[in-house]
């Protein structure tokens, strides 16, 4: 028999006090009560189990600018950060934390979509720019997208038609048209980012609409609206007059 003592268990967090008042403030106040940067503190209490995680909850905030921005960050953005603020050189700490950011950020992301996909999309007016904004406000690179409808404007699929550079993205008329026909949709909204952030359309963007409203027609697949999605706004061409 050995009489070595047993290995010693875990000193308890010297945080654990601070997290569970600001667990009992939230179950009291509810977590729209928290400020961004406590809720996101909260969120990294099951990563990092036995540190102070306000600091790196303000420091991400601070470099991403929002929860948005942080959702719409690379994994080797937020893996530097991680290791930077909690003075860890980058591994498998850093990493799993950037990683479980981007899972909680993807699973709003799904929640995000699931009322605009559940009913009529042109009705659900509110629903559909909190999904664009959601997918778009903060890519860094210009994204054009379609939302295709069945005949009850009840969502079918919104497709990634192309990426593109920091401002341009290419698109190409007859495949947007000849994919709705694949699709049997007949109606569509186009979707693109500014990622500058000022959504007023271009005059590229108004002549590419007008090519997309054009090869639609003969074919009986309609516009219903181009939404560009920018840091500063939606703009609509339906509400501008330019559909």
């Amino acid at each position: 028999m050995s009489d070595a003592a047993p290995a010693p268990l875990p000193a308890k967090s010297r945080n654990s006090g601070h997290r569970e008042r600001l667990r009992e403030r939230a179950a009291k106040g509810g977590i729209d009560a928290l400020p961004d940067y406590e809720l996101l503190e909260m969120l990294l209490f099951r990563s990092i189990p036995y540190k102070d995680t306000k600091p790196l909850a303000k420091d991400l905030l601070a470099r991403f600018g929002s929860l948005e921005g942080i959702g719409a960050a690379s994994h080797e953005a937020i893996d530097a950060q991680v290791a930077e603020s909690l003075k860890i050189v980058r591994g498998k700490q850093s990493r799993a934390t950037a990683l479980d950011l981007q899972l909680i950020f993807d699973a709003a992301r799904r929640v995000a979509r699931e009322p605009a996909s559940k009913r009529p999309v042109i009705s659900s007016w509110t629903a559909l720019l909190a999904y664009v904004r959601v997918a778009l406000q903060h890519e860094p690179i210009e994204q054009f997208r379609v939302l295709y409808l069945d005949n009850r404007n009840q969502l079918i699929l919104d497709e990634v038609q192309n990426r593109g550079t920091i401002d341009h993205a290419p698109v190409y008329p007859r495949e947007v048209i000849r994919r709705a026909l694949e699709l049997s949709s007949r109606n569509i909204i186009v979707v693109h980012n500014h990622p500058a952030g000022d959504p007023t359309p271009s005059r590229a963007d108004i002549d590419m609409t007008r090519q997309i409203v054009a090869a639609g027609h003969p074919l009986n697949v309609s516009v219903h609206d181009h939404l560009i999605v920018g840091r500063d706004g939606v703009a609509s061409f339906k509400q501008l007059g330019l559909i």
